[in-house]
């Protein structure tokens, strides 16, 4: 019998540290559910401490999921353990995660505090989480650089106090395969109570090692791999649990664990990570890129002709790439959009939700022929924002671009019940309907990006442009999709004027992250 590789997703916390990545409570939910269909053993949902917003949305996926255990982050503070442990009351499964750093740099310049400092507040903090689970996780924050015999001190310690997993964080992306496969080996040797717990991994992606060091480690103990989905996070990201998952799985000869994961979920739980964060998928991206399963060389085509073997070592099937998908269009009926919405996760709140996205459907197939999956993603994006955060409304748009001439642009916007009409010209059509925009919102804003993406293949095909707007140091992400680009383009800046209003503004409060 193989050991149980327990995945431990955090793409709601880690990944939404990204600069732009902030997601709604409803997003959370829908990227949950995508992540409790797929089967992952442990969803880390936020960080409840961060703000109202933020403990609103773990509250939310703790009461939503049922199938997987919903996970708090805390800092080593009774009023961060306490807000986790209010925030998930609500779930079938829950576990606190609670951290303190452990490195000298840390413990001196940041936490200005000595090592049993650090081990008394440690121990405080996992006694505390224990009031509201048994199920409490202890990261030392920035292991890789931590003394080995302190690590050993503090981890023994928490052991005692109640911890059951115990989380070693390359916080920094500063190790090396062999030297981190190492340290978690002889923690597991050195620590005399390291039965007790279970060893896990969150490695950071600075040096492109993410995952890497996250197998070396299970190669030499760890039992629970912290990942996200895309390799999404802060800085260059985290392990990638795609890649984790079907590195484990296609080599067995190596590992002596197995994940419970369903794999054929992985691509549609991709794509919409993706859509949501505005985080394009380099086509060349392990497993869910798309070229991940393409192959151009006369000299490929003709082998996997052949023999798929011998140049795939994997399944596209496996990960969900050519799954029987329904193709819908103009013609599709309301059941058939509300089947196809369910098996991609989506479960309308009442009739109105289901109006508003059938209507938005019908509306997008007036301009595209065929409707796929990728498109049903995008088109729930913009059915899924609340109203409440919806204060800018696009309502008509009007540009003219010719050779020769500079490109001006109309725009009429709803701001709350007034209706607004600001126009600009622009070194393109695009520049300029963004700037018509901005002179009606006037959000002081700087524009750090701009992206543009075609969500599937064909003339007709959506484009999904990506905004990032820069206001004072806080960043949004503004997502638009539409057969028209421009139109794309107004909606994305709008997406992220919106943001910029939201009153939640989700700031972390910790100063470094796990």
């Amino acid at each position: 019998m193989k050991d149980k590789l327990i995945i431990f997703d955090t793409t709601l916390r880690d990944g939404e540290q990204s600069p732009g990545a902030s997601m709604t409570r409803d997003e959370k939910i829908r990227i949950a559910t995508a992540l409790e269909r797929m089967k992952v053993d442990v969803i880390e949902a936020g960080f409840p401490a961060a703000s109202q917003g933020d403990f609103e949305s773990v509250q939310a996926v703790a009461n939503a999921i049922k199938d997987s255990t919903v996970c708090g982050l805390a800092r080593a503070l009774n009023k961060d353990i306490d807000r986790a442990g209010e925030a998930l009351k609500g779930a079938e499964s829950s576990r606190i995660h609670t951290f303190i750093a452990t490195s000298p740099i840390h413990m001196q310049m940041k936490l200005q505090m000595q090592p049993e400092q650090v081990i008394e507040y440690a121990v405080n903090a996992v006694k505390r989480a224990r009031q509201y689970t048994d199920n409490v996780e202890f990261s030392p924050e920035d292991a890789g650089r931590s003394e080995e015999d302190f690590l050993c001190r503090i981890l023994e310690a928490v052991i005692d106090a109640g911890a059951t997993t115990l989380n070693i964080p390359d916080t920094v992306g500063y190790s090396m395969p062999h030297q981190f496969g190492a340290t978690i080996a002889n923690l597991i040797e050195r620590i005399p109570n390291s039965d007790k717990a279970i060893f896990s991994v969150h490695c950071h992606n600075d040096l492109g090692l993410a995952v890497a060091n996250s197998l070396s480690a299970v190669l030499n103990g760890a039992r629970q791999i912290e990942c996200t989905i895309n390799g999404l996070g802060e800085r260059a990201g985290n392990a990638s649990l795609e890649e984790v998952v079907m590195a484990v799985r296609t080599r067995q000869d190596m590992f002596p664990c197995v994940t419970g994961l369903d794999t054929t979920e992985i691509v549609t739980c991709s794509k919409l990570v993706s859509t949501i964060t505005g985080f394009p998928v380099q086509p060349n991206k392990a497993i869910v890129g798309a070229n991940a399963f393409a192959h151009e060389s006369g000299i490929h085509q003709d082998g996997v002709l052949k023999s798929r073997e011998t140049y795939e070592i994997m399944k596209a099937e496996d990960v969900g790439w050519s799954a029987n998908r329904m193709v819908l269009g103009k013609h599709s009926g309301r059941n058939a959009f509300k089947t196809r919405m369910n098996e991609l996760g989506v479960q309308f709140a009442g009739e109105a939700d289901l109006n508003d996205a059938f209507f938005r459907f019908k509306q997008l197939a007036d301009k595209k022929h065929d409707i796929f999956d990728e498109d049903l993603q995008a088109l729930m994006s913009e059915v899924s924002v609340d109203a409440d955060d919806e204060k800018v409304k696009l309502i008509a748009l009007q540009v003219c671009s010719e050779t020769g001439e500079t490109p001006r642009a109309e725009v009429t916007i709803r701001v709350g019940d007034e209706e607004m009409t600001g126009t600009s010209s622009g070194g393109g059509a695009v520049d300029a309907a963004l700037k018509a925009i901005e002179s009606l919102v006037n959000t002081e804003s700087t524009l750090v990006l701009y992206s543009v993406n075609n969500i599937t293949s064909g003339t007709d095909a959506q484009g999904e442009v990506t905004v990032r707007l820069d206001k004072a140091g806080r960043i949004v992400n503004g997502l638009g999709a539409d057969t028209d680009i421009v139109i794309a383009s107004a909606k994305a800046y709008i997406s992220a004027v919106n943001k910029l209003q939201s009153a939640d503004a989700r700031q972390h409060p910790q100063k470094g992250e796990v």
